[in-house]
């Protein structure tokens, strides 16, 4: 897209494509607000109340676009384009877009081809969404679901409009015609485009919540959600400069831990440079790995040194006591769910697969169980731990994780061993004996032995003392 006559450009490498604020507002933002403020009032009166104005960028400066751009289409004798993408707001913001363009975030549109976006074009829903981008049809539960958050793969029809299917979209991971990645405004909503509102927690709860992720719920429920509802009026939200322990002191943000400056570092727009662990998958690995997996910068950037950023932020409220201690607490429950739950659940569940009744993935009640227990038991045990929310750690994370391993998981897994061991077909009955032998070793490990009378006798008597001991003490 084109910058018209808004600015020169810095020649610093340093600062490479990086705007100078204008003197006064174009003639052609001009042009554009004498139109808008009649039609697109509430438009108007958010870019009014935005630094934009007061910087004098305005309509054309943000979408003026290139005839030969793929979403270009004319309007009222101007080349514009309808999206602005991080690639246009590099213009003024190379900095933040760069380190956008290198998070996770920005490539929230890849879960288009996961397993969770397999749910919701086949088997959630179907191709009877029929749009013009779409000839074969489309699922309207993934493009008002998955895509929304995620983001679209934006489809150009002619003349520079957007297929329905994938506008309007402001998924935090978009696949832009410009081939950039993202959408700014998943944060900072048109047209006021906000850092007070992207600071607030509510921001990040449009994607971050639910079942599978619920990062909202369980930062309401822990003291640091606790403390910013009792205090929001403290946080100073609104102040340019934003620095934990110098602008505000009442409560940390969603912002504050993962992006936000401290006295001793910048505000980042990677979300994974104070991310020790990346909960997402089926086994928690170290975020590096996951970095080199998607090619991203981060993959040189080791965890420890992400740990030392993440410190940083909680020692400006805690000691090195309490924050050494609080992360030999969130280690142990991650390694709890990998070690007893993540690593063996994985094994028997490739076991398992052969011997399914249908070999089409969600075709079975176990795969349901099985990418339950991951994706959102296990998850919620660790995303819990992570922000120190007990009720999300315990009775929506391992306990459900037990109960639906030992009362769901184990039987189902019973279930297919005896009907292979019982079919005619020799591979079967081959399959069978290796996913028996499999839930063997795993039942008979110190962390299920329990469950088949094996108790080593003297753990089993040290709890039998301990519950004594709970009970005389608390007795009358």
């Amino acid at each position: 897209m084109l910058f018209g006559a808004f600015c020169a450009l810095i020649a610093s490498p340093a600062l490479l494509a990086q705007a100078i604020v204008p003197a006064e507002l174009s003639a052609k933002s001009k042009e554009c607000i004498d139109c808008h403020k009649k039609t697109d009032v509430v438009i108007y009166q958010q870019w009014g109340d935005s630094k934009h104005y007061r910087a004098n960028v305005g309509c054309y400066e943000c979408h003026a676009a290139e005839a030969s751009d793929v979403d270009a289409m004319t309007h009222y004798g101007h080349t514009i384009a309808i999206l602005v993408t991080p690639k246009d707001c590099s213009r003024c913001h190379s900095k933040e877009t760069a380190e956008f363009a290198a998070s996770h975030h920005s490539k929230g549109g890849r879960i288009l081809g996961s397993l969770d976006n397999r749910l919701a074009e086949i088997v959630e829903g179907n191709a009877a969404f029929h749009t013009p981008g779409f000839e074969h049809g489309n699922s309207a539960a993934a493009v008002n679901g998955c895509w929304q958050c995620h983001g679209s793969e934006i489809k150009v029809l002619a003349g520079g409009k957007l297929d329905p299917a994938t506008y309007p979209n402001s998924g935090i991971g978009r696949i832009n015609p410009d081939g950039s990645e993202g959408s700014c405004n998943a944060c900072h909503t048109r047209h006021e485009f906000s850092a007070a509102q992207a600071r607030h927690p509510d921001t990040c709860g449009k994607c971050h919540l639910g079942p599978d992720h619920p990062q909202k719920e369980i930062y309401e429920e822990s003291k640091h959600g606790i403390l910013f509802f009792s205090n929001q009026h403290k946080m100073n939200l609104e102040s340019d400069k934003w620095i934990v322990g110098e602008d505000y002191w009442a409560a940390p943000t969603c912002a504050t831990c993962h992006m936000s400056a401290t006295k001793n570092q910048a505000v980042t727009h990677d979300i994974g440079m104070r991310i020790s662990w990346n909960n997402r998958p089926v086994l928690s690995i170290r975020p590096e790995q996951s970095d080199a997996k998607m090619g991203l910068p981060g993959a040189d950037v080791p965890w420890q040194v992400r740990r030392n950023n993440m410190q940083d932020v909680c020692a400006h409220c805690h000691s090195k006591q309490w924050v050494d201690n609080f992360y030999v607490q969130y280690d142990g429950l991650v390694e709890l769910y990998n070690e007893k739950y993540g690593k063996p659940g994985a094994e028997l569940y490739e076991l398992a697969k052969p011997l399914r009744h249908n070999p089409e993935t969600f075709g079975n009640e176990i795969d349901y169980v099985w990418f339950e227990l991951w994706h959102h038991e296990g998850r919620r045990a660790r995303h819990g731990a992570a922000m120190m929310a007990p009720d999300y750690t315990h009775w929506h994370g391992t306990y459900e994780l037990a109960r639906n391993w030992y009362g769901e998981y184990v039987p189902l897994l019973e279930e297919l061993i005896h009907d292979g061991r019982g079919s005619d077909d020799p591979e079967q009955k081959a399959h069978a004996e290796k996913l028996h032998a499999k839930l063997e070793e795993v039942l008979n490990s110190d962390h299920h032995k329990w469950f088949l009378g094996k108790m080593d006798p003297e753990e089993k008597a040290r709890r039998a003392k301990a519950a004594e001991e709970f009970k005389k003490r608390y007795s009358k």
